[in-house]
């Protein structure tokens, strides 16, 4: 079970983004994750007919590195680490390490 999953809320721990925050969109399989709002470049992108996208200067969202990223924790509005725990019904679950609460995502994956 991986520690960071689609749709956790996340801060930006460090970088040119340090102390944004926003919703994971995807995990790549390199460890890295596209974070809503956040390593925004701009791209020159060509315009495509055949799918209707126009052409222009776009911001992108562009991977950026998990362990530059850290769990948001609501209820202490602080940054928080990722610990496991097997519940009753032998499920392994995610939790916050500094207060033992369930970590719930918005995104079912």
């Amino acid at each position: 079970m991986k520690k960071l999953r689609k749709g956790d809320d996340v801060i930006v721990i460090s970088g040119k983004d340090k102390g944004k925050r926003g919703a994971i969109i995807k995990i790549t399989s390199d460890d890295r994750a596209i974070v809503q709002g956040i390593n925004l470049v701009k791209k020159h992108q060509k315009p495509n007919p055949s799918t209707g996208a126009s052409g222009g200067i776009i911001d992108k969202e562009m991977p950026i590195h998990i362990s530059n990223i850290a769990i948001y924790n609501l209820t202490t509005k602080k940054q928080d680490r990722v610990s496991f725990k097997i519940n009753d019904e032998n499920e392994k679950i995610r939790i916050f390490k500094s207060s033992g609460d369930v970590i719930h995502s918005q995104h079912k994956n």
